[in-house]
């Protein structure tokens, strides 16, 4: 199996190891907008780089993984979706909620596999999650605690391009939310937080955000995040039923401290980055996707799956600016699939 990579950054470069070591895996082609980045990285996996996205299709590869900048998903899915290639891409699909159903609509017309990477359906605690909850040991479950905290905030210049923090950052929790419950969101209330560098209120972001969701069942998920978490990188999920109460991401690592005398110290080596906290998940995900380019297993997450997360986020993002509650159906988008 010979397998295009289109962007060798920071998680391109991760996916290009992986898949340079898989025993499926035959050769690369890697590319990028930086082509002495992917000329570096493929001399030191010993694989072969491209001078652009054209040699991809041109010298032929069975599949595509798409790790670019957000703005190019959209037409480089379309594209392999054209030329008959199963394809892996970082999410989101777009920005919006048109470039979404646009290259959406291309992959179904042509018959072709999308997989939307969303690597937290592949990470051992929220594995065990969906377990508990799926076969009943919380008993009937009827709160959800998210959040997402990153150690530092990224580039001033990268803001205006990540869509804001519910589509870049929660739309994570707003998918895993959807994949551990097995519930749908109906209805939102968000608001958010400018108050920290003046650079988030010049990219009409915020830098902490909170929103309140109800599934269709009448559970009730609060979800956080925010981009100022000096302690470290936090990710967690909690679960509360009537039977039981889970944690996702509570280990010796988690970046939080105890006030109790008697409760755990705080850790010693804190998660710094999402690199490092999802590694395993990051490997287990392209693994997948060789399995479903082999016609070894179902696509684990397709792209009306992303689509239903971005449904949220645009849900989301307009209750904070209109500061309302929103009901989902006011979102584009459509019928959203039963989560299998």
């Amino acid at each position: 199996m010979r397998i295009g990579v289109i962007g060798t950054g920071r998680i391109g470069t991760i996916h290009a190891n992986t898949l340079s070591r898989h025993r499926d895996v035959g050769s690369l082609i890697l590319t990028d907008a930086d082509t002495a980045r992917a000329q570096e990285l493929a001399h030191r996996l010993g694989e072969t780089a491209a001078p652009g996205v054209e040699e991809i299709f041109r010298w032929g590869v069975d599949a595509v993984v798409i790790t670019t900048a957000t703005s190019a998903h959209a037409e480089l899915i379309g594209r392999a979706a054209r030329s008959g290639l199963p394809v892996f891409c970082e999410k989101p699909i777009a920005l919006d909620l048109p470039g979404s159903l646009a290259a959406i609509a291309e992959v179904e017309a042509a018959g072709t596999v999308l997989q939307m990477g969303f690597q937290r359906r592949f990470d051992a605690g929220y594995t065990g999650a969906r377990e508990a909850v799926r076969s009943g040991r919380l008993g009937r479950l009827h709160t959800v605690r998210a959040l997402t905290s990153d150690q530092a905030p990224p580039d001033a210049a990268w803001l205006p391009l990540s869509g804001g923090l519910y589509r870049d950052t929660l739309i994570h929790d707003f998918d895993v939310l959807r994949w551990v419950t097995g519930g749908e969101v109906t209805d939102v209330y968000a608001a958010g937080s400018d108050a920290g560098p003046r650079m988030f209120r010049e990219a009409g972001d915020v830098d902490t955000a909170a929103a309140l969701l109800t599934l269709d069942d009448g559970t009730l998920a609060t979800l956080t995040a925010t981009r100022m978490n000096g302690a470290g990188y936090d990710v967690r999920m909690e679960l509360a039923g009537e039977r039981d109460q889970i944690v996702v991401g509570l280990d010796d690592r988690t970046p939080i401290a105890s006030t109790e005398p008697t409760g755990p110290p705080a850790a010693d080596k804190p998660w710094t980055g999402f690199l490092e906290r999802f590694g395993p998940a990051y490997e287990a995900e392209l693994n997948a996707f060789v399995e479903v380019v082999r016609g070894e297993r179902a696509n684990p997450c397709d792209g009306r799956e992303a689509l239903q997360a971005l449904r949220i986020a645009e849900a989301c993002e307009l209750s904070r600016r209109q500061r309302r509650p929103v009901h989902l159906a006011e979102i584009a988008g459509g019928s959203p699939p039963t989560v299998p």
